[in-house]
C-alpha cells in the first residue's frame, strides 16, 4: 500500500510468454507434420525418383497420344479426371461395409452376396482410378510426387484387402471377409485424406489462373522496341504475370502462369503461334488460349492489348468500372 493514497496498488501483472508451441497446438499442425515426415522417408524417395525415371521418359515419347490425354481428362472434359474415378471404389466400399454390418446371419455361405458384389465392382472401378491417378502422377513434382506415390501406395494396399475380402467371401468366410473389408475401407479412407492433401493444401490439378483479373486497367507492359517478333517476353503488370509475344504485327498477350501446374510460358518454345509449357509439354494457342495439349484441362487466360506512345499496354478481362454503380452502398 502506498502511504497517503488510502488505496492499495498491485504490481502490474506479468504479459504470459506464448510459445510457438502453445499457439501452434499439435491438434492443428499435426497434417503439415504428417505431410513433412512422409516428404522425408528415404525409402519413398527412393522409390519415386526410380520410378520417375521410368516412367518420365516414356511419357514424353507418348505425350502426343490421345489415349494418354483422355486418361487426364484434360480439355474434353475441363478437369482431371481422377478425383471423379476416385469416387466409386470409396462409395461402393463404404456399401460393403454398411451391408457387413446390417448382415446378421452368422452361417457361412458360398458365393457372392450383396456385399461382395460391391466389392468386385469396387475393385474393378479401383483398377480405373490407378490408372488415371498414375498418368496423373507423372505430370506431378518434388513433394507432391512423393506424397502422391505414398497416396498411391495407401490405395494398393486397399485394393489388396479388398480383393482378398471378395476371395474369403466367396469361399465363404464370411467373418473374415467382413475384417478385411473394414480394412480396407480403414486404408482407402487414409489415402483419400492424401489425396485430399494434395488437392486442397497443395493445390495439384487445381487451375493456377482462375482468379487472375489483373490489372483492371490499361497498364504499361513494355516498350514496343524491346519486344522483336517472334520472341516471346515475360513481363510484370500491377503483380499479374503476362507472355507477350509479337507475329506480323499482330500483337498477343496470355497469362504466363500455366494453368496446370505454374510453369512459366515464357521459357517454352512458340511454334505457329502456339506455346509450350516447358514444365509438363501443354500446348496454348496465343489467339485465344484453348489448349490444344494436355494434361492442361484449363485454357489460358488472354489479355487485350494496345500500343499507346511507344509502349504496349495490357488490361485484365475486367475492366474496373468508370463510376460507381447505382445503389451500391459506398464504403
Amino acid at each position: 500500500m502506498r502511504r497517503g493514497s488510502g488505496q492499495a496498488h498491485d504490481p502490474p501483472a506479468a504479459e504470459p510468454v506464448i510459445s510457438s508451441k502453445s499457439a501452434t497446438p499439435w491438434l492443428i499442425a499435426w497434417h503439415g507434420d504428417l505431410a513433412d515426415w512422409l516428404d522425408r522417408l528415404g525409402w519413398l524417395r527412393c522409390t519415386s525418383d526410380w520410378l520417375s525415371a521410368v516412367l518420365g521418359p516414356f511419357r514424353e515419347r507418348h505425350q502426343d497420344n490421345l489415349v494418354l490425354e483422355l486418361l487426364h481428362g484434360g480439355r474434353w472434359m475441363g478437369h482431371p479426371l481422377h478425383p471423379a474415378l476416385s469416387d466409386l471404389p470409396v462409395g461402393l466400399w463404404a456399401g460393403v461395409v454398411v451391408l457387413d454390418a446390417a448382415d446378421r446371419d452368422p452361417a457361412p455361405r458360398r458365393g457372392i452376396d450383396a456385399a461382395g458384389m460391391l466389392s468386385a465392382a469396387g475393385i474393378v472401378a479401383a483398377g480405373a482410378t490407378a490408372l488415371t491417378g498414375l498418368n496423373d502422377w507423372a505430370v506431378s513434382d518434388d513433394q507432391d510426387r512423393r506424397i502422391g506415390l505414398f497416396h498411391g501406395l495407401l490405395n494398393t494396399v486397399a485394393l489388396g484387402l479388398q480383393g482378398a475380402s471378395l476371395g474369403t467371401r466367396v469361399t465363404g468366410h464370411r467373418g473374415t471377409a467382413r475384417a478385411l473389408g473394414a480394412a480396407s475401407f480403414a486404408v482407402t479412407a487414409a489415402a483419400g485424406y492424401l489425396g485430399g492433401h494434395l488437392v486442397f493444401t497443395r493445390g495439384v490439378m487445381v487451375s493456377r489462373v482462375a482468379w487472375a483479373i489483373e490489372p483492371r486497367r490499361w497498364t504499361r507492359a513494355l516498350q514496343e522496341a524491346d519486344l522483336p517478333d517472334d520472341t516471346p517476353a515475360a513481363v510484370v503488370a500491377e503483380g499479374r504475370q503476362i507472355l507477350l509475344y509479337r507475329h506480323g504485327g499482330s500483337l498477343y498477350a496470355i497469362d504466363n502462369i500455366c494453368s496446370h501446374a505454374g510453369g512459366l510460358l515464357s521459357r517454352g518454345p512458340v511454334a505457329d503461334l502456339t506455346v509450350t509449357c516447358p514444365l509438363h509439354g501443354s500446348r496454348f494457342a496465343l489467339a485465344d488460349g484453348c489448349v490444344s495439349r494436355g494434361p492442361a484441362s484449363q485454357p489460358q487466360p488472354v489479355l487485350p492489348t494496345r500500343i499507346r506512345n511507344g509502349w504496349i499496354e495490357v488490361r485484365g478481362s475486367q475492366p474496373a468500372p468508370r463510376r460507381p454503380t447505382k445503389g451500391r452502398t459506398q464504403p
